[in-house]
């Protein structure tokens, strides 16, 4: 794990476009800002095996053990990308390098380094693009912005590829809608071809391949967990609730980041989702299944490569046709969230089964049960193909008064926002979690404009920069969103944090303690358990007591 420094010097820096072509040397590459290389074990396993996936490589080693015919793999893969992405080739020809993009990175506001910013990290690609696929790039060379590949070149595109978050904040802001992420993803491909794959992601890509989740969790570690969280839900509620996993013939299959079973503060998300399944099935009937073959809402394959998501979104539609449900739920996860609304639609075959056809004819919950006839869920999602949001689902429920809100059980909390950048960017879900988390605290404040909704800035640890080893690099990205969070705890006491993304979670309880900043972190769907009165249980406003955190929820407690 990295060390932090405790003061970050941040020193901009401006050369002239000859330097920044220069391709960067091997001293160049600084622990905190470089990505380990996955081992054989990651990568060369029989659930996920990569080329040259079994030798081992080091990242600060003068020798990356490149396979001998290196350049020949990289631009056979270049022109396989440009034949069949018509987006690559056009961003690849369009950026006129205006700068647009340039102060929108956090990676870019928190290094100061210029290869950070969109255009120039797009342009570590674009150039060997102009030098091999383009005329005026093979007769001006360097004048033209061109360069050939060599090792120094790789090493460049494996170091600043890798301090990207894919969180598309910068298209946002270019004026021909150039999205860095997927030259960045295309490229990251590309590098996996001559076996350079980054360690973390691939540590869960091939846990999830192997199990069904990024944790490696067996079905009996996934159970234990969830009962585990039923005795909690107990002292509580005072009630003995109870769940159900691989339940065949289930209305509903969930699908949930795995760090819900076991991290903090996603735990107390987890108790929120089982305390609203249990009011659902004893006042409607519904009833909602886990999964412990597909138990891992989360796809690090997005970060890797089309065929590594693929690979893992194919385990969740397999259950949703074998467990016979209608829908499926998804929880508290960002990139769960681009993965099944950018590439559903060409990336697996829908659910086969009866159940299944029947309901999307007619997509209403009122087949269900009676009492919920009227909530459309093709009026509701933002998704495609059978799936809703936890938190849709949940405004629904709350728009059409099925549940019952207690948002004074909220009081101790003053809440704040943070968009995901792949719920907010990705699949353009902003107001539903606003309105859910106003329906169930009475005190809740936005961070400023420039700060949230489609113009949301990421928490630096998405896109596979979770790794420790990339700490530094991490507390510089999340600077942005740090700031704008201390805004509105001085002006609103803000004391809690509340974000739908597992990744976000993980990121910023360190972040947070490190900017110094008095703030919890949780997810809406902790505030909605919170809220949620259980009347279908006889449950009054007035009965409970503790929080899901088992925090006294009225000051005399």
């Amino acid at each position: 794990m990295s060390e932090v420094p405790e003061e970050l010097k941040i020193k901009q820096k401006f050369p002239n476009w000859y330097d920044w072509v220069k391709p960067i040397k091997q001293e160049d590459i600084k622990h905190g800002f470089a990505s380990y290389i996955a081992l054989p074990k990651q990568v060369n396993s029989d659930f996920f095996k990569m080329p040259f996936g079994d030798i081992e490589r080091d990242v600060f080693s003068e020798d990356w053990k490149l396979p001998e015919n290196w350049k020949e793999i990289i631009l056979d893969a270049f022109k396989e990308t440009l034949e069949k992405n018509r987006a690559f080739k056009l961003f690849m020809d369009i950026c006129v390098r205006c700068g647009a993009c340039a102060d929108k990175c956090h990676y870019y506001i928190g290094t100061g380094d210029p290869k950070n910013m969109p255009v120039m990290r797009a342009e570590t690609v674009r150039s060997v693009y102009r030098y091999y696929f383009t005329k005026i790039g093979r007769i001006f060379g360097r004048a033209a912005g061109a360069r050939p590949l060599d090792e120094s070149v790789i090493k460049e595109w494996y170091y600043y590829l890798l301090q990207c978050s894919l969180c598309r904040r910068c298209s946002l802001f270019c004026p021909y809608g150039i999205d860095t992420a997927e030259i960045v993803w295309w490229a990251r491909r590309m590098l996996s071809r001559i076996g350079l794959n980054q360690r973390f992601m691939c540590i869960s890509i091939e846990a999830s391949a192997r199990t069904g989740n990024h944790l490696g969790l067996y079905a009996g570690g996934m159970a234990g967990a969830i009962e585990e969280g039923l005795t909690d839900l107990k002292d509580v509620t005072g009630f003995d609730l109870h769940t159900y996993i691989n339940k065949k013939g289930a209305d509903a299959l969930l699908i949930a980041p795995s760090a819900d079973y076991f991290a903090s503060p996603h735990w107390y998300v987890m108790l929120g989702y089982i305390i609203l399944f249990n009011e659902l099935e004893k006042r409607y009937g519904i009833t909602v299944t886990w999964s412990t073959y597909a138990s891992e809402g989360g796809n690090f394959g997005t970060f890797h490569s089309y065929e590594a998501a693929q690979l893992l979104n194919s385990k969740i539609y397999k259950e949703a046709e074998r467990l016979g449900v209608k829908f499926i739920i998804g929880g508290e996860c960002g990139h769960m969230w681009r993965d099944k609304h950018q590439f559903i639609n060409t990336m697996n075959l829908l659910p086969k089964n009866e159940e299944w056809r029947k309901f999307w004819d007619d997509p209403d919950l009122g087949q269900l049960s009676d009492k919920l006839k009227g909530i459309r869920l093709d009026e509701f999602i933002s998704g495609e193909h059978g799936w809703i949001h936890i938190l849709e689902l949940v405004a629904a429920l709350i728009k059409h008064k099925k549940i019952e809100i207690d948002p004074s059980r909220n009081d101790h909390w003053i809440g704040t926002y943070h968009d995901p950048c792949n719920v907010a960017r990705g699949m353009g879900m902003l107001e539903e979690p606003r309105y859910v988390l106003r329906s169930v605290m009475n005190k809740f404040y936005d961070m400023p404009e420039h700060t949230i909704r489609e113009k949301t800035y990421c928490c630096a640890a998405g896109g596979g920069m979770l790794a420790d080893e990339l700490m530094e690099l991490r507390m510089r990205g999340v600077m942005p969103r740090m700031m704008a969070l201390r805004y509105v705890v001085k002006k609103y006491g803000v004391n809690i944090m509340l974000t739908p993304c597992a990744i976000d979670k993980a990121q910023f309880p360190p972040a947070v303690e490190y900017w110094k900043i008095p703030v919890e972190i949780g997810g809406p769907m902790e505030m909605v358990g919170n809220a949620i009165v259980l009347t279908a249980f006889g449950e009054k406003p007035e009965d409970r007591k503790y929080d899901l955190r088992g925090t006294p929820i009225r000051e005399e407690e």
